[in-house]
């Protein structure tokens, strides 16, 4: 959907999910460190007024803000300055709802007062990099509730377009022409990768292929996308789980060099 706009001059974003679990376990998931970690990005959140939030977005790239509201389990505020040059603060607030059935509602925006339509592109990438994480988190809620989770990603430039980028990540993994319910494994020499395709996404701002993994479980979100005229290709990989952990270790030295490998070019802002 298109920025909102009023006559503050507020200019805003929205989203609205529905996911398996009770108010206080999709709270705990979409407003803390550690819930935020199992399908977004590593994040650590001070759950207070005033507390600091951090996310790691992979390849150095990190967004730091400020907690402006915490009202658990039903709502969480928070505002970053820096995360993009020169851009002017861009508020989010996160509000969830239980719903009848066992499901919650989850409603999400971001804000920023601005005059004029320079930053609408990257309010409309957060409305649309949205659905692919939520996938990741609805996976976890219904399927490891509870369970440990360890996480990481690696992202990089490419000087190319987004499709040179996606033919590039998706043949050398061994995942062209995939559908739902394929079942792939990437191929040498990509570190080991198994498991059913459960999303395929194809549009103008982003292509992404999300796999539920096997042993141990967890899932890949593989996929490419526009970002301040860069185009970027990147893998996330959640591993859930006793082994999780381990798992997680072993593999991110390995999916980190055959990314770099991948897109040797200089990273840009």
């Amino acid at each position: 959907m298109p920025v909102k706009v009023d006559a503050y001059k507020r200019r805003w974003v929205e989203v609205e999910f529905v996911l398996p679990g009770n108010q206080e376990q999709v709270f705990a998931a979409v407003a803390t460190g550690a819930g935020m970690s199992s399908w977004f990005a590593k994040t650590t959140i001070e759950e207070k007024v005033g507390g600091e939030l951090v996310f790691d977005m992979g390849g150095g790239m990190f967004s730091k803000g400020i907690v402006n509201a915490w009202e658990a389990p039903h709502r969480i505020a928070y505002e970053e300055r820096e995360w993009m040059e020169g851009a002017p603060p861009c508020a989010t607030e996160v509000v969830v709802a239980e719903r009848h059935g066992g499901n919650s509602l989850v409603k999400m925006s971001h804000t920023l007062f601005w005059p004029d339509e320079k930053w609408d592109d990257q309010l409309e990438s957060f409305e649309k990099g949205w659905p692919g994480f939520f996938e990741v988190l609805g996976i976890y809620l219904q399927d490891f509730a509870g369970q440990p989770a360890s996480s990481f990603g690696a992202s990089k430039v490419h000087p190319g377009t987004q499709a040179e980028a996606w033919t590039i990540l998706t043949e050398a993994l061994g995942f062209t022409a995939v559908d739902h319910g394929d079942r792939r494994e990437a191929k040498a020499p990509a570190p080991a990768l198994a498991g059913t395709v459960a999303r395929v996404l194809q549009n103008a701002h982003s292509r992404e292929i999300l796999v539920r993994l096997e042993e141990p479980g967890g899932v890949a979100l593989l996929g490419t996308y526009t970002w301040m005229d860069n185009t970027r290709a990147s893998i996330a990989i959640y591993r859930y789980g006793e082994k999780a952990a381990a798992s997680a270790a072993a593999d991110e030295a390995a999916w980190t060099a055959f990314m770099d490998r991948l897109f040797p070019s200089k990273e840009e802002g």
